[in-house]
């Protein structure tokens, strides 16, 4: 199958991930044909359990090996969201979170460039680092910590990916779209790797101690990943977007103590919050955002985009999932 095919064929790279699995829906739903390479190494193939088959590949391999082996004049559009993520392993490995990042984005662009296959490149609010400047906007400058704090080794990598790409957009002409994504929530993220809603999610619903780290009073904004993956593909297919970056998610902020206030209220859940200090959560050194918040305007004003998903609704939604699985896990054993 070449591009000049009617039916629309898609790379996702890191489609058994959370965000790349509901993309992977979304795309096949479109009726397009999709190729997913991820090594599983935080994704999860039951992920995709409950997808038709008939117009999914799925490649069990790291990137640069995988497209070794593909055409990449055979896209029509590459969704590259294979990354390292979340804050206890990018703390706790921060030689694969700079490889992963930063060499595996290297070599996805080398091959969408080499057939001007339209690119999506995944980064993160990470990389706005330590600025206290709220709203962040596509513009601003940025700051990090010192290199000894390992915390900053995603956001610097992930900044890297950006220069990358928008330097193939200028010397390659490669159709690039840059998406910074602030805080993507929903059913199939784990809270494994750090990610706050699924820890909170899980805690209480046993009624167990639901743990924030430090505070309490930093806050961020919080954006379902079913209305995210219906963007993507809109920024991807303008070509007043391409070359362009723009933060992606919701800029209504709550503080995380209240988080965990309002999903104990959502789930009914008797559990107890403690307040855990960041040097015993993750060691001495670590340093984290007061405050993160989108200044969506520059997406807005290119898509008119908007979430509409309650954010409790995503704790509802998450919570059946997670219950789901436990229940599935307990019927085996």
């Amino acid at each position: 199958m070449s591009r000049k095919s009617k039916t629309r064929v898609t790379l996702v790279t890191g489609g058994a991930g959370f965000i790349g699995s509901h993309l992977v829906a979304q795309l096949l739903s479109r009726g397009e044909c999709v190729t997913v390479i991820d090594n599983l190494s935080t994704g999860r193939l039951s992920n995709l359990d409950d997808l038709p088959r008939d117009n999914l590949t799925i490649i069990n391999a790291k990137v640069g090996q995988a497209i070794n082996n593909l055409d990449p004049a055979q896209f029509h559009s590459i969704y590259h969201l294979a990354a390292a993520v979340g804050v206890r392993l990018v703390v706790e490995d921060p030689i694969h979170t700079i490889h992963t990042n930063v060499l595996e984005t290297s070599a996805i662009l080398e091959f969408a460039s080499s057939a001007s296959t339209p690119i999506l490149i995944a980064s993160t609010s990470e990389v706005y680092g330590k600025s206290t400047k709220t709203p962040f906007n596509e513009k601003d400058d940025v700051t990090y910590g010192p290199p000894s704090q390992t915390r900053f080794a995603y956001a610097c990598s992930k900044s890297i990916d950006e220069h990358l790409a928008l330097a193939h957009n200028r010397e390659h002409d490669l159709p690039v779209v840059i998406a910074r994504f602030f805080n993507i929530v929903g059913p199939r993220q784990v809270g494994q790797y750090g990610m706050v809603l699924p820890r909170f999610v899980s805690a209480a619903l046993g009624d167990k101690k639901i743990e924030v780290y430090g505070d309490g009073r930093q806050t961020r904004c919080f954006c379902d990943v079913r209305d995210v993956v219906k963007l993507l593909p809109t920024l991807l297919d303008n070509p007043k977007c391409l070359g362009e970056v723009f933060n992606i998610g919701n800029d209504e902020q709550i503080e995380i103590g209240e988080l965990a206030k309002l999903v104990c209220k959502t789930l009914s859940s008797q559990s107890e919050i403690a307040y855990i200090p960041y040097d015993v959560a993750f060691g001495p050194d670590f340093d984290d955002l007061k405050n993160r918040q989108p200044d969506l305007s520059h997406l807005q004003n290119a898509t008119g985009f908007r979430a509409t998903t309650p954010l409790t609704q995503t704790i509802n939604d998450l919570a059946k999932q997670i219950k789901c699985k436990r229940s599935s896990a307990e019927s085996l054993a």
